[in-house]
């Protein structure tokens, strides 16, 4: 078996060269960003897998990379660039990694939640233009996380906020438990929470899955945390309710768009704080990423 590593750029080849290991398959690199489309066919003859970190993969133009049988996906988030079913009907297989950035992900959620609670951001950006801007942040302890979906992430972010003196609930479409946690009905989940962290997997059924009536179910002056995929949330209908003030802040590592184009109207806003989809970008979670897909590469 060969591979290619198609999209080896930020930092990931050398993360891929520092923990590949002899026995591993041949693996050839490109550290490129911009690949395009009508490029794969002639990049991929003569491999018998890839790793894909963002390159658009259509299944159409995948039809006539004649070798390639398997493409790993470097997360869980495949569907943002390809269609899995459609795939393997023309006999590729789509692997995704899971589990290798529960801690960074959810370490990262927390400190968006802190971040928005006090209003750190902009008072920063006050500060460093030479305004003396006091506000009066919101307390957490003792107050409502609520986790929209249930899975690796959301158990560690449970964890560390019930470490932080907070009340957790969660909502997941399959029953599930867990130490600290009460599971809840969605309508209940919404209404309850001080700050609403998102994490759900996209698909067809969770696009759009907090939209205008779900965000009004929301407690008045809540926060909004989403370090899943920004198509979870309807964009309209959040900044709608940023700008009346049913939402007191939204923190937000992803976005329909990325990168985030400049001008866009949340950079407008002064109740959102961003971050470039890094919720994932820590060494230790890189190098357990490359790591598990090497090791799903070794088992093709």
């Amino acid at each position: 078996m060969k591979g290619l590593f198609l999209d080896a750029v930020d930092d990931l080849a050398g993360v891929f060269r520092r923990v590949r290991r002899p026995g591993d398959p041949d693996m050839d690199v490109i550290e490129r960003t911009d690949i395009a489309p009508d490029e794969l066919p002639a990049l991929t003859a003569g491999y018998d897998f890839i790793f894909d970190d963002h390159t658009q993969l259509p299944s159409g133009v995948l039809r006539a990379c004649a070798s390639l049988k398997h493409i790993i996906f470097l997360g869980t988030g495949a569907r943002s660039y390809m269609n899995p079913e459609e795939l393997a009907a023309i006999g590729k297989t789509v692997h995704i990694v899971k589990g290798y950035g529960d801690t960074a992900v959810a370490e990262h959620a927390i400190a968006l939640m802190w971040a928005a609670a006090r209003g750190l951001v902009r008072m920063d950006s006050f500060m460093r233009s030479g305004n003396w801007l006091r506000t009066e942040g919101l307390q957490l302890t003792a107050k409502t996380l609520g986790l929209l979906g249930f899975g690796g992430i959301a158990a560690e972010m449970a964890r560390i906020a019930t470490g932080s003196g907070m009340r957790v609930l969660a909502w997941n479409r399959t029953p599930r438990t867990a130490p600290g946690v009460s599971f809840v009905a969605l309508d209940t989940l919404l209404a309850d929470s001080d700050v609403l962290s998102v994490h759900l997997l996209p698909n067809d059924e969770t696009r759009g899955f907090l939209g205008a009536e779900r965000l009004a179910k929301l407690r008045p002056g809540a926060i909004l945390v989403n370090t899943a995929r920004g198509a979870i949330v309807d964009r309209a209908a959040m900044i709608a309710a940023l700008r009346s003030g049913h939402l007191r802040h939204a923190a937000l590592d992803v976005f329909d768009t990325e990168p985030l184009p400049a001008g866009d109207e949340l950079t407008t806003l002064d109740n959102v704080t961003l971050s470039a989809h890094s919720a994932f970008r820590t060494p230790e979670a890189s190098d357990k990423l490359i790591r598990m897909a090497l090791d799903i590469a070794c088992g093709l």
